[in-house]
């Protein structure tokens, strides 16, 4: 999907890393929420609440994954899934856009 109808979009950014990694939520009428974000090249380490869908638009990363020993190479075009409640690190190698879907 290359668009979103239908939605309300926060105005207000979500930034984290001091600007390098920034995004803005979006929700849609049933109630479900994603958000669509660039991040920067950089190491990061994120904690997740909500089972998530990370959808990589353009860019490339790594991930590590919680329970994994063995980062995995991640494009444009891809995607990878984090469970909820968890700790995923990622190498960012170049700019990159995301979408990602948070689940119940």
């Amino acid at each position: 999907m290359s668009e979103f109808n239908n939605v309300t979009i926060i105005k207000k950014a979500n930034v984290y890393f001091d600007g390098k990694v920034v995004s803005r939520t979006v929700r849609f009428a049933d109630g479900s929420t994603k958000s669509l974000g660039y991040m920067m090249p950089g190491e990061y380490n994120f904690d997740t609440q909500a089972a998530e869908v990370m959808e990589i638009l353009a860019g490339e990363l790594d991930v590590l994954l919680p329970g994994k020993e063995q980062w995995q190479a991640i494009k444009g075009g891809e995607s990878f899934n984090v469970p909820a409640n968890s700790n995923f690190k990622l190498k960012v190698q170049q700019a990159t856009d995301y979408c990602c879907a948070y689940l119940d």
